[in-house]
């Protein structure tokens, strides 16, 4: 796999998902794909289960692919998530491809946050990225 391929997979299920999709979406998954989320400590196992209770999800959902890196079968992917129009929300996507599909997805998400101000003298530059990359 190679960084045009993994960005391209994960664009696919963005965009298949954004247009109420599901089953395309999950096109991008082995069917015996793992997907876990270790800050809440779920796992889901075979791309049926996950892509069931996504397409269940209470809320409209919003994603947007920042930044794609790695390398072989392993890539990551930050992205920015929000749910209902509301605030937009961070996250990092690790993808262990087996071939062009993925087999295991482990998404760690977190709330943004306000940077402390004793650390200001040694910022890049002032204030927090937005979702559009800025």
């Amino acid at each position: 796999m190679d960084q045009e391929g993994a960005r391209a997979a994960l664009q696919h299920y963005f965009d298949r998902s954004a247009a109420g999709d599901e089953d395309g979406a999950h096109e991008v998954y082995h069917e015996d794909a793992v997907l876990e989320f270790p800050q809440s400590g779920e796992r889901f196992e075979h791309v049926a289960n996950f892509r069931e209770w996504r397409r269940g999800y209470p809320a409209k959902v919003d994603l947007e692919l920042r930044r794609v890196r790695g390398g072989g079968d392993v890539w990551t992917a930050e992205v920015a998530v929000r749910y209902d129009g509301g605030p937009w929300n961070y996250g990092v996507s690790i993808l262990e491809f087996r071939g062009d599909k993925i087999a295991r997805e482990t998404i760690y998400y977190a709330e943004p946050f306000d940077p402390p101000e004793w650390r200001a003298r040694w910022r890049a530059a002032p204030g927090r990225p937005t979702a559009a990359g800025g």
